[in-house]
């Protein structure tokens, strides 16, 4: 079922946990699989009928417990975000954010009548979320966010620019990070408020699947009811963060998957000089390598997982196999271009465009270099962010 699987992974899943698997790896080996390569060059994909789909089989915030959520554990989000990005990042993302980063603020920082009106649409995917922390001048340093939250009676007036949101064009609600007198503040935006707009972001050349937009708040007037009342400064948003880098922690190793899948495939059927390339010396260890980190990267991944369905996960811990996983990834998707030759940049094979996407996983969600800083903080106790 797994090429890479050198160690016998499989053997470290409940019944429960292979079954979830399979049944993601199912609809998307019927619904996105042959079509993706198409939607990827198009440039555009059916979002808000993946959503629904998505929905209906129980898949966004599948981690989260009530308002219609499956309350799954961490490590079955985390196999359903392998096998969605097995199939294309962009289309994980699309879950990812919904789930681990707008359902999440809702469901922990929401007031009952927030989570009441939007988390059950939404677990459905009738109603697609986004997330709107990043700006074209703040990515690394979301302290430094201009999006203004003033008070007005009893209303907030929202003025700033987001950047790089995914799911924004197609979304019917956004979760918008503001600064205010009383610190950084979240609200529950409907995209139909007047003064709400939201842009595709188009000549993306990574993520090209995956709906990308920028968010303009033009005194985008709300009630006090709009605010979270639960999320206090910049944690809250930093923690959704950590919701989401833990599935990409787990989503990379499946980009990395097919591209090896793939790779082991054609290099078996690839003839040069009267023999398959698998039997070449420098093909093998190519192979072995690449095969070692994505079984490395995998027992790292179903630990910080364990340890979520323990509640003894920290972010650091997250940071670690955030930039490991996402690094190892691309390593093992441009290792695998060099096996095919001159098809490796052909659509008719994955492996480019998940190099190309894995570009963008590399940076989004933290950089790697933002996340070296998180370790090299927690090992000596100086940050270097001050």
């Amino acid at each position: 079922m797994n090429p890479p699987d050198l160690l016998d992974l499989d053997s470290l899943h409940s019944d429960e946990e292979r079954d979830i698997r399979a049944t993601v790896r199912a609809l998307l080996d019927a619904e996105v699989r042959p079509y993706v390569a198409r939607w990827y060059e198009d440039g555009q994909a059916p979002v808000r009928d993946l959503a629904r789909r998505f929905g209906a089989l129980g898949l966004l915030g599948m981690h989260l417990t009530g308002y219609g959520c499956a309350g799954t554990s961490a490590v079955a989000y985390g196999l359903a975000c392998l096998e969605l990005e097995a199939a294309d990042s962009g289309i994980r993302s699309l879950v990812s954010v919904q789930g681990s980063l707008a359902m999440y603020a809702i469901w922990r920082f929401g007031s009952e009548e927030q989570k009441q009106e939007w988390l059950p649409r939404m677990a459905t995917g009738e109603a697609i979320g986004c997330f709107g922390l990043t700006e074209p001048d703040h990515g690394s340093d979301p302290a430094g966010m201009t999006t203004t939250a003033k008070r007005d009676g009893d209303d907030w007036i929202l003025r700033g620019t987001k950047m790089w949101i995914t799911n924004a064009p197609v979304a019917a609600v956004a979760v918008i990070w503001a600064r205010s007198a009383e610190g950084v503040v979240g609200f529950v935006v409907p995209t139909s408020e007047t003064g709400f707009t939201a842009r595709e972001v188009t000549h993306k050349l990574s993520l090209r699947a995956s709906s990308t937009g920028e968010i303009v708040l033009d005194d985008v007037r709300l009630p006090d009811a709009a605010r979270l009342p639960e999320a206090r400064g910049l944690r809250a948003p930093l923690s959704c963060l950590t919701q989401a880098r833990h599935g990409i922690a787990w989503g990379a190793l499946g980009a990395a998957r097919d591209c090896l899948s793939t790779t082991l495939e054609y290099a078996r059927g690839r003839e040069q000089f009267g023999r398959p390339i698998a039997g070449f010396q420098l093909t093998q260890a190519k192979l072995a390598d690449m095969a070692v980190a994505w079984n490395t990267g995998y027992l790292l991944a179903l630990h910080l997982g364990r340890r979520a369905d323990a509640g003894t996960l920290t972010p650091e811990q997250v940071s670690v196999g955030k930039l490991n996983n996402v690094r190892e990834a691309l390593a093992i998707a441009r290792t695998c271009r060099t096996i095919l030759g001159a098809n490796g940049i052909s659509g008719e094979y994955p492996v480019l465009r998940h190099a190309n996407n894995l570009e963008s996983v590399l940076t989004y969600e933290g950089t790697s270099e933002i996340h070296q800083l998180v370790i090299g903080h927690k090992l000596t106790g100086i940050s270097a962010f001050d």
